[in-house]
Order: structure tokens, then sequence, then C-alpha cells
């Protein structure tokens, strides 16, 4: 097995077509097919399904992906370690990101470490932390800024950076805006703003109300957090939301809770390779590194 036909094997499934594969590492589509199939004669397995519009991956090629990415990753960490003693750093840098994180301003440090190596490609990826996590995972990304899971995740390595205790994001005329704290527990009856089920934002909230008994009712489901805050402002509903969104220019009031459930925000990265050279540069940035290593 070989690099070059590991990296065409990437090029088709991530482009689900051999034409736009070839035309991506610029060769001819004859030499990318039958490379592929030399790789398919070697494992002894079909890696692609094939039809006239597009090509699916096998269970047995969805297996292949991930382990590809990561030896492909494995070996650019290693030029760009060489590089790296030259004082030069190369290649590629896939960054995924929440849309706000509170305490890190990644536009910014961004920005400085294209400064530091405008060498490295950077690329950024903005969605849920379950997407994030699971394209880390697989290799698509080197490593993502997500909210932390209640559970650990095979293959990710999770980096807490800080933690946010939730508040109360109430209207401006709702009778709890000026309380100096609320219970959980008072907000049965209330109709909810609040992400899509599976944003992990929104499982901390539905964990924290379902252990106060409390029944709660979500009538707005978003993936925004400036609708979310336009929402609540225009007194459509309330919701329970991460402290640092009390920086979020808004008509919204915030109260704080008691006991409040936590929201951590963390770096993601996989697990069994070590981050690539442009990876760790980048982590290495003042207000970025992470603390303790968990997961």
């Amino acid at each position: 097995m070989e690099l070059r036909q590991l990296e065409y094997f990437v090029a088709v499934a991530e482009e689900r077509h051999f034409t736009r594969a070839a035309e991506r590492m610029h060769v001819a589509q004859s030499g990318l097919s039958t490379s592929i199939r030399s790789l398919e004669r070697e494992l002894g397995v079909s890696l692609f399904v094939r039809n006239t519009r597009s090509v699916e991956l096998t269970n047995e090629g969805r297996a292949l992906l991930t382990q590809a990415r990561h030896a492909l990753a494995n070996v650019a960490a290693a030029k760009d370690a060489v590089a790296a003693v030259r004082g030069l750093l190369h290649g590629k840098l896939a960054v995924g990101t929440l849309q706000c994180l509170g305490a890190v301003d990644l536009p910014a440090a961004l920005a400085r470490f294209h400064t530091a190596h405008p060498g490295v490609e950077i690329r950024l990826r903005q969605g849920g932390s379950p997407d994030l996590i699971e394209r880390v995972r697989t290799g698509d990304l080197d490593l993502a800024f997500v909210s932390t899971p209640a559970s650990p995740v095979s293959g990710v390595t999770l980096a807490p950076i800080r933690t946010e205790p939730m508040v109360l994001a109430c209207g401006p005329d709702h009778p709890l805006r000026e309380r100096a704290e609320v219970d959980l527990g008072e907000l049965s009856g209330e109709i909810f703003v609040d992400f899509s089920p599976g944003w992990i934002t929104r499982d901390v909230a539905d964990q924290a109300m379902a252990a106060t008994g409390v029944e709660r009712r979500v009538a707005f489901e978003v993936n925004d957090v400036h609708w979310l805050l336009d929402l609540v402002s225009h007194g459509l509903g309330v919701a329970v939301v991460p402290r640092f969104f009390t920086t979020k220019r808004t008509a919204a009031r915030f109260v704080p809770v008691t006991d409040p459930p936590q929201w951590n925000l963390a770096v993601a990265t996989a697990s069994g390779r070590h981050p690539s050279t442009a990876a760790t540069a980048l982590l290495a940035l003042d207000g970025i590194r992470p603390s303790t290593t968990t997961g």
C-alpha cells in the first residue's frame, strides 16, 4: 500500500466522483482509477459502490477512510516537524468551531497565526459540536472548539479551556428580569427558546431542567445565537444559556441561576495520532492554550 494510493482514495471518497477526484489530484482519471483498483485488489475488498453519477463508500471503505486520513496526517506532521526545525511551517490546518466561544477570540487568533505562519493554508468550518467532534475523529478536521459532551467520545481527546455557568435569559418585561437569582424549578409553565436537539448546549439545559422535575416546552428551536437572543428579547420565550451570552448586544435580560448547570468549552483532537505541527502551533497561542487533557 502506497501513500499515493491513500491520497487518491481519500480524494475519491471526499469528492464522491472519480473525475473530480482526478482533477483535484492533477492526474489522469485512468491512472487514478487504476490505482484505486490496485488498492482494492491488495485489500481484497470493494471500497466503493460505483454508479453513473457518483460513488459511495462501502462499509470497508468507510473503515479505511478514517485510517487513511490519520496516516496521511501523520506523514504531513512528520514533514512539518522537519520544516519547523528550519524555522518554516507549511501545509494545511483544518479548524472547526462553534458560532460563539466566549473564552476564545478565534478570528483574532487565526489572524495572528496567519501572520506568523503565512505558508500554512487555513480552512475553517463552523457547526454544532457533535458534527465537529465526528469530523475530528475521522480526520476531516485537525482540531475543533466544541462544547464538552456529557459522555466521553471514542477516538477523540478533549482538552478543557473554560467552564461557564448557565444563566436565565428573559425578555426586558419578564417578571423575573430584576431577580438577583432564580431557581430552575420556578420556570414551570414558561415557553422556551433553545438550540436544536443534539446540540450539546441544548443537552445541558435539557438535563438541568429534567433534574428539577420541570417539563419544559421548547417552542422555538434555532441554530443561531443571535436569533435565540432576538426571540427572547421580543418576549417569545426564555432560555438557559452560557453566561458569556451576556456579552452580546441584546435587549434580553440575564439572571443568575441557583446551583447553575455548567457549560464547558474544550479543544477536540483525534486520539491515537499526534496533532500536526500547525495545529500544535495554533494551540500554543495565548488565549487558546488548553488546560488539563481529558477523554
